[in-house]
Order: C-alpha cells, then sequence, then structure tokens
C-alpha cells in the first residue's frame, strides 16, 4: 500500500513539472476549468484594478468562454470596443455566443498567437490577460506584444491564481514586465491569487 502510494506521488509530481515545463492553452473540451467561479481574482476585483472609462478600447487576450468579456463590454458601452484574442476558434465562437445572447455588439474577435498580435502600434487602452500569460511558449515575447499595442498612458492587468499549472509569481511578472518596458503599478490580491495593473515606463 505504502509503494503503491509512493508512485501514485511520484506520477503527479511528473504530470504537475510536465505542465509546468510545457506551456499549452486550457483545450476547450476541458473549459469547465475558466468557467468555474474565480475565487480571489473576481469580476469587481478586476472591475476596481482595471478601472474602465466609457469609450475605451480593450484587449482580452485569452478570454476562454467569456467569464470576464461581458463585463467588460458593458463597462466601456456602446462607445467603447472589446477585441477578444485567442489561439482556439472554439473558446471565441463559444465567447460571441454568449455576447450576441446579451444584445451586447461592441465585441471583435481574432484568432491568433499572442506572441505575433495583429494590432497597430498603440491600439488600446488596455489590455487584460487572465491566467494566460504563463500557458504562452514565449511569455517574453507576448509581454513585448502587449507592451506594443498599448496607448501611451495605457495599462495592462494580468490575473494569476495558484493552483493553475502555468500560474506565474508576482516577481516573475515583474521581471518579464520590466524586460518588456512595463512597471508594476500596483499589485491586488495576495501573491496567490491577484491582480497585476502595469504600466508602459
Amino acid at each position: 500500500m505504502r509503494r503503491a502510494v509512493v508512485i501514485a506521488g511520484a506520477g503527479l509530481l511528473a504530470a504537475a513539472y510536465w505542465w509546468r515545463t510545457h506551456p499549452s492553452a486550457c483545450p476547450y473540451g476541458q473549459r469547465f476549468w475558466v468557467e468555474a467561479p474565480h475565487p480571489l481574482i473576481t469580476r469587481a476585483r478586476l472591475r476596481r484594478v482595471l478601472g474602465l472609462a466609457s469609450g475605451e478600447r480593450i484587449l482580452e487576450i485569452g478570454p476562454g468562454t467569456g467569464y470576464y468579456t461581458l463585463d467588460l463590454a458593458e463597462s466601456v458601452g456602446p462607445e467603447g470596443r472589446v477585441d477578444i484574442f485567442d489561439l482556439q476558434r472554439e473558446m471565441l465562437d463559444h465567447t460571441l455566443r454568449r455576447v450576441a445572447e446579451r444584445g451586447i455588439v461592441n465585441v471583435h474577435d481574432a484568432q491568433g498567437d499572442a506572441r505575433d498580435l495583429p494590432y497597430d502600434d498603440a491600439s488600446f487602452d488596455a489590455v487584460l490577460l487572465v491566467a494566460v500569460l504563463g500557458e504562452i511558449p514565449d511569455p517574453d515575447a507576448a509581454m513585448a506584444e502587449v507592451a506594443r499595442v498599448l496607448r501611451p498612458g495605457g495599462r495592462a492587468v494580468v490575473g494569476e491564481l495558484a493552483g493553475d499549472p502555468h500560474f506565474v509569481t508576482p516577481g516573475a511578472l515583474r521581471r518579464r514586465a520590466e524586460a518588456a518596458g512595463l512597471r508594476l503599478e500596483i499589485r491586488d490580491g495576495p501573491p496567490f491569487g491577484y491582480f497585476a495593473r502595469l504600466r508602459p515606463a
């Protein structure tokens, strides 16, 4: 029995290590992970950190099935715009169905790789990545792209929650942000579940 427990524990550690060292997006077939309630990284906390204003243009990278998207779209109002960008067409389509059901018309989608965003320089007032940065094979390249598409005075908000196999610690985020020319302005929440707001340095 003891041997079986040791083997099972070793298997779990090996799986966790593999996940940690092989970044990948949550498959659409496992979307229940992104649809479940998000403790600590709540919609209310995000609204406070992001500080949206009517008429702003927002980019949400990796929206999943739209857990935050609908709130974002309503916060910027009909004069604003939310662009959702994801590697997986299924996630985008799922979010767009929810948007249509709510009668929201200011959400636009694009599919692709976050290491090469299809947007002009200085296009967005804010960029959002929640539990996404660690899934990208080259997060430094993704952060550089985030910095590129931000307007002067804009902000990027990164949300992270421990338990995610690709969790990015506050220290690692700060280092990646600084390398991309962004500075940490505030962190809201404990180190194991937080939103961080970044500004161009």
